[in-house]
């Protein structure tokens, strides 16, 4: 389950390329699987062999939202990451909707699986997603892993990020990222470095589909009761969107499956599988042993 090895290359990488070099250089370790559903192509970037894990990004995210987990997490399993609908490299969403953007990735799920049922693993609104997907009954689903997963109609505090669709200057924009990602993303500001902020302001300003409103419902919560998938979670112990109440996450996935492994990362905020790689990938792995199927 070691992890070590692939994220010190990818922290390596990060002294001694650019931003988006390091990008260029991981996706072109993947396999780029385009899939069809009504209305346009879902873009995936798939790692590794053995049993089907999707990984779903974040709002204003893409598949990199993964970048330090998919070629660790690729030694174990066949890795799934998606740019889901309405974000970046895939169609728009037939629908503004969260359950649209579940419909238009089952297709793909379904063929990428070949039939074997997925395990889902999904950062924040993604979580929301991988709820949906289990509840519309399209795909087989093994087990739903919620990451810092919005959605479920839990306290937060209040958050404000900085405005930058009208910065004119390449400086400003870049200024304004930054300071979101220290805002909701990583806790630790030491670990903010360029690709980080490259990350956010790229899938930030390429995403279509706005999910603010959607991940302060409790959509997530309402199509986790309506199903029996089993369940794990993992949260950062300083989440933005959760902190100071990440206990009330582990109490209600605990009383919706009893036994639900739920596990709080120490020193990580709410992206917290790029801030402690190592740890989350590890965390994972064995969590994706000890979540089982339901008869």
């Amino acid at each position: 389950m070691e992890s070590g090895p692939l994220d010190a290359r990818v922290q390596w990488k990060a002294s001694t390329s650019s931003p988006a070099e390091i990008v260029a250089e991981v996706e072109s370790r993947a396999e780029r699987i385009d899939t069809p559903f009504e209305g346009g192509t879902i873009a995936w970037r798939c790692f590794g062999a053995g049993r089907p894990l999707a990984l779903l990004h974040g709002g204003f995210g893409s598949w990199t939202h993964w970048i330090r987990n998919v070629e660790a997490l690729g030694r174990h399993y066949r890795v799934l990451a998606a740019d889901m609908a309405g974000y970046g490299d895939s169609s728009d969403a037939p629908a503004p909707t969260a359950e649209a953007i579940a419909e238009a990735l089952a297709p793909g799920l379904r063929q990428l699986a070949g039939g074997e049922p997925v395990t889902l693993a999904g950062f924040s609104f993604g979580g929301i997603v991988c709820g949906l997907i289990a509840q519309q009954g399209r795909v087989p689903i093994r087990a739903v892993v919620l990451v810092g997963a919005a959605g479920l109609g839990l306290q937060r505090e209040p958050m404000d990020l900085r405005a930058w669709r009208n910065l004119v200057t390449p400086e400003a924009r870049r200024e304004a990222h930054r300071a979101n990602v220290a805002t909701l993303m990583i806790w630790d500001k030491a670990k903010i470095d360029p690709l980080a902020v490259h990350l956010q302001q790229q899938n930030a300003e390429r995403a279509r589909f706005r999910s603010r409103r959607i991940a302060r419902t409790s959509l997530l919560r309402t199509a986790l009761e309506a199903t029996n998938v089993p369940l794990a979670g993992i949260w950062g112990e300083y989440d933005a969107t959760a902190a100071p109440y990440v206990e009330e996450r582990r109490e209600l996935l605990q009383r919706l499956r009893p036994g639900a492994p739920f596990e709080v990362i120490p020193g990580a905020g709410h992206w917290v599988q790029y801030e402690a790689p190592d740890r989350f990938n590890a965390t994972l792995l064995r969590m994706l042993e000890e979540v089982k199927p339901r008869a």
